[in-house]
């Protein structure tokens, strides 16, 4: 496996906090969101988000190659993350079931909810083109991200 450069997640989450403190668009928020995810994880291919929208996840803000569109709630790793309403950590795709390949150099995944007041509004959708990229260190750092926008969005 490609070594992975370890991602300093404090110092992320204070850019982020930085970036998008004065901010209440959320398309903005994302659309920032994604490029600095982009900008500082190693060995990924995509970064983005998929919103809840008349209940089916809809294609957000993202960096990377063109994607799924639509993705059905409970559905690939995305649908679930929303159905489950917990973050999904997926080190083989391919062994994911019902996974949903948008990208098929995608080989492993994490998605994590996004709540605003206590609902599920969509999910942070972050790919890899290697297995086993995602760490619990990983997990723990972008769910801070996520409370990161989810705090910005509730302001």
């Amino acid at each position: 496996m490609p070594l992975i450069k370890e991602t300093n997640y404090n110092l992320l989450t204070k850019q982020l906090q930085s970036l998008i403190e004065d901010e209440q668009n959320l398309i903005a928020i994302l659309s920032n969101t994604s490029a600095i995810l982009n900008d500082n994880l190693d060995q990924i291919n995509w970064v983005g988000f998929y919103l809840i929208e008349n209940e089916e996840l809809i294609l957000g803000p993202f960096q990377g190659h063109p994607a799924c569109v639509h993705i059905a709630i409970g559905k690939g790793v995305c649908g679930t993350a929303v159905a489950e309403d917990k973050t999904q950590l997926v080190k083989d795709v391919h062994a994911f079931p019902g996974h949903i390949a948008c990208d098929a150099n995608s080989k492993s995944e994490i998605v994590i909810p996004i709540h605003v007041n206590d609902e599920i509004i969509g999910v942070l959708d972050i790919d890899a083109p290697i297995t086993d990229r995602f760490t619990n260190e990983d997990k723990e750092g972008l769910e801070v991200i996520v409370k990161v926008i989810e705090k910005q969005l509730t302001k």
